[in-house]
């Protein structure tokens, strides 16, 4: 019998009281590349329905803070969270972290962020690469010089590009496909540090 991810990493995350499997991505990635610890200000783009949260929360403890935002409200209350329900083309990131004490700049910004798919795969690529883009541009306004960049990418054509652009901005790009990933699934993530500058207009 062929082993099951969805199956296994399903109840894991059922077991050990989190919301969705895909926590399981972001904690290879850290166990990987050690990216939280305490204290740290954290940004999570696409943040519901909140795995991602929960697993930071713990990493960086009650000295640190977390602000989420999403389309869809995160019904999740966690004491070093924020969560916003809204739009980020729509947003102010740089405003919504002074409303909420974070800023003016932050530690860590991640991005789950995937778009609706229309099963046309030239749209939902396009669609796709446009998150990525909006979610670069949120970590270039609000990361510290030295930040870290996490962002989920799904391979296309645009892989180099994308790569490209994301190497102009941090001085360490590298690219993982966890294992709570889907074999099937074309989700990849890219893992960025050392943030250069925070002179994007």
């Amino acid at each position: 019998m062929a082993f099951n991810h969805k199956d296994y990493y399903f109840k894991k995350a059922k077991k050990e009281n989190f919301v969705a499997r895909s926590v399981y991505k972001l904690e290879e990635i850290d166990q990987r590349h050690r990216i939280f610890r305490g204290g740290q200000t954290i940004i999570d783009l696409g943040a519901s329905p909140g795995s991602w949260s929960q697993y930071v929360s713990k990493k960086v403890g009650s000295e640190g803070k977390i602000l989420g935002i999403d389309l869809t409200p995160v019904a999740l209350n966690l004491p070093n969270a924020t969560f916003v329900a809204g739009d980020i083309e729509d947003t102010d990131m740089e405003k919504l972290l002074a409303i909420h004490g974070l800023g003016p700049k932050v530690d860590v910004v991640i991005s789950d962020m995937a778009p609706r798919t229309t099963g046309i795969k030239s749209a939902d690529q396009a669609r796709s690469m446009a998150l990525c883009e909006m979610a670069l541009y949120v970590a270039q306004k609000t990361l510290k010089v030295g930040g870290t960049f996490v962002v989920k990418f799904f391979h296309s054509g645009d892989f180099e590009n994308y790569r490209k652009m994301l190497r102009a901005s941090f001085t360490s790009v590298g690219a993982l496909k966890p294992k709570g990933t889907r074999q099937e699934s074309k989700e990849i993530f890219f893992i960025c540090s050392g943030f250069k500058t925070n002179s994007v207009t």
